[in-house]
């Protein structure tokens, strides 16, 4: 892809106007149960406690707590939980839009009725190395280095002042944030008899799986001989350290601030909160919960919850 203009691609809100129906059409009447004026109409997307009228927004509570926030809100629409439905509740002013898990179904009204911004270019800033391979509708941000060799797929997109060394291949549709740190040698030493620290050589890649997005300022170090590698679908926040060597699996949730240790191995559908830190050469299971600021130094099975200093169970704990 040569560089040169960045064309952005963006629907906006408040371009047209949608109603209660469009929303039970996209959700499925089988999905939702509508209380109100199904033809009342939105424009935009607000929170609950800033909405005006017409937007449209969602709310989590459930009972008194959510009746009182219904009352107060200004929102024209808002998707609620099933537990609204058996309130008894009905407003003039607004359409209550009942579904399991409001949350991720505004979410996905979000994406279908107002649309993000889509980059797509190469910024003239940006260093390309030599011999890359770079998909369609890729956008790679201002002073963005790549280095020879890397490997970017169809939709991706790099933002600014990240660093891409060699030895990476990246997926489709991977969001890379600004200030990343992708491949750069890990911390390998081993001291010598002289009690000097003397450098394992970084000759291993970094893989980056289909649909994976990393925050901002995190750093994805290479692996020493075979490769780091972080499965698709799996989400990184900001200021996560990802070590030598470490495999994550599809669809884990990896929260800021946390560190990572060499060689570890973190299964599939795990979630590792802020600020815990997690030894080399750990074994994180399967849909496991790894507690806000725990210090991993033990296994933990697959489906269980870890907390604390170091890091116990919690069916350890309760006893």
């Amino acid at each position: 892809m040569p560089k040169g203009k960045v064309k952005s691609r963006f629907a906006g809100q408040g371009a047209v106007k949608r109603t209660v129906a469009d929303i039970k059409k996209f959700i499925g009447s089988q999905n939702c149960t509508v209380i109100g004026n199904i033809q009342r109409e939105f424009s935009n997307i607000q929170s609950i406690h800033k909405a005006m009228s017409g937007d449209l927004t969602f709310c989590v509570k459930k009972g008194e707590e959510a009746v009182s926030i219904l009352k107060k809100t200004k929102a024209s629409i808002v998707i609620c939980d099933i537990d609204v439905r058996f309130r008894n509740v009905m407003f003039d002013d607004k359409t209550l839009v009942i579904v399991n898990k409001p949350r991720l179904w505004f979410m996905r009204c979000m994406h279908a009725f107002f649309p993000q911004k889509s980059e797509v270019g190469i910024h003239p800033t940006a260093v390309i190395g030599k011999n890359c391979q770079i998909g369609k509708d890729v956008y790679i941000g201002p002073h963005v280095f790549i280095d020879d060799g890397v490997v970017i797929g169809s939709g991706t997109k790099i933002y600014s002042n990240v660093s891409i060394r060699n030895r990476v291949k990246i997926g489709k549709n991977v969001t890379i944030k600004s200030g990343c740190a992708i491949g750069g040698d890990g911390f390998g030493y081993e001291r010598n008899d002289e009690g000097l620290l003397e450098k394992f050589p970084h000759v291993g890649g970094v893989v980056i799986e289909d649909n994976v997005e990393i925050g901002s300022n995190t750093c994805v170090d290479r692996g020493t001989l075979s490769d780091t590698i972080i499965g698709k679908g799996t989400k990184i926040d900001n200021l996560v350290h990802v070590a030598h060597n470490v495999v994550i699996g599809k669809h884990c949730a990896i929260i800021a601030l946390a560190m990572i240790g060499g060689g570890a191995n973190i299964g599939d559908g795990a979630w590792v909160a802020p600020t815990a830190c997690i030894r080399d050469g750990i074994v994180i299971g399967k849909q496991s919960l790894v507690g806000m600021g725990a210090v991993v130094t033990k296994n933990v099975d697959d489906g269980d919850v870890v907390i604390g200093v170091p890091a116990k169970s919690i069916k350890e704990a309760k006893k």
